[in-house]
């Protein structure tokens, strides 16, 4: 027997060189939050170049795929989507780009990309819901409703986990961030709170129910491509009806 750090092992066994794995190497990488952060900053380049400059206003992309009300209700209906990728200036794509960072390396290891890319397009739509229904006469662009749904379903994920989200910031964060909402002009309150509304009701499916019943994630799944259509089909109604009053 041959003594190593680990304890007495037979010589054949202390040659072999296995390769120590720690909870930091086995926890993946957020390759989805990567892609959708990159979608973004292709985006706004698209933008920057294409006329908009570094307001991000301006150009054929940023005219082409805002949200507003009357646009959609004409049957552009992908700018409930498209906005979600566009931003009105460089600090306005840092700042979302820094809170899916920091969301996505938070939650996309611990859930998968398959929950978290369903969270993320509900929350997406649920802010172009919010911002339609609230706002329908204004340009509305960034990934803001969608970072806001993320917020809201890490909470839910933490308190079924019964973890204190106060205490590690992140309520702390949300609260900050609707302050800033109600408090900044120009900012699509409609947005931030459909988007955090719509992540809301996700996680707690996925997270308080889900989760702690250990129920299957294939009807969530399917709630979550549910609600994604009846979003959907609601931002187009809302628009259709605020243009018609």
């Amino acid at each position: 027997m041959t003594p190593t750090p680990v304890g007495m092992r037979c010589p054949e066994c202390s040659r072999q060189k296995t390769k120590v794995r720690t909870a930091a190497t086995i926890r993946r990488d957020p390759q989805l939050t990567y892609v959708l952060m990159a979608i973004n900053v292709i985006a706004f380049l698209a933008m920057s170049l294409g006329g908009g400059g570094l307001d991000g206003r301006g150009g054929t992309v940023y005219s082409n795929g805002f949200l507003f009300g009357p646009y959609v209700a004409d049957g552009e209906w992908w700018r409930i989507v498209s906005s979600g990728f566009l931003h009105a200036g460089l600090l306005h794509l840092a700042f979302n780009m820094y809170f899916l960072y920091f969301l996505g390396t938070l939650m996309e290891p611990e859930i998968g990309k398959l929950r978290f890319g369903a969270i993320y397009v509900v929350s997406l739509l649920g802010g172009s819901f919010g911002a339609l229904l609230i706002s329908p006469d204004a340009v509305t662009v960034g990934a803001s409703g969608a970072v806001f749904g993320l917020m809201g379903a890490a909470i839910l994920a933490m308190r079924a986990r019964g973890i204190d989200f106060m205490q590690s910031g992140l309520g702390v964060t949300l609260l900050l961030n609707l302050g800033i909402t109600f408090l900044i002009p120009n900012i699509s309150i409609g947005g931030h709170i459909g988007g955090l509304v719509a992540g809301g009701i996700v996680g707690y499916f996925m997270f308080e129910i889900a989760d702690r019943r250990r129920i299957s994630m294939t009807p969530v799944l399917g709630l979550c491509v549910a609600l994604a259509v009846v979003l959907a089909i609601g931002c187009v109604a809302v628009a259709s009806r605020a243009t018609a009053l």
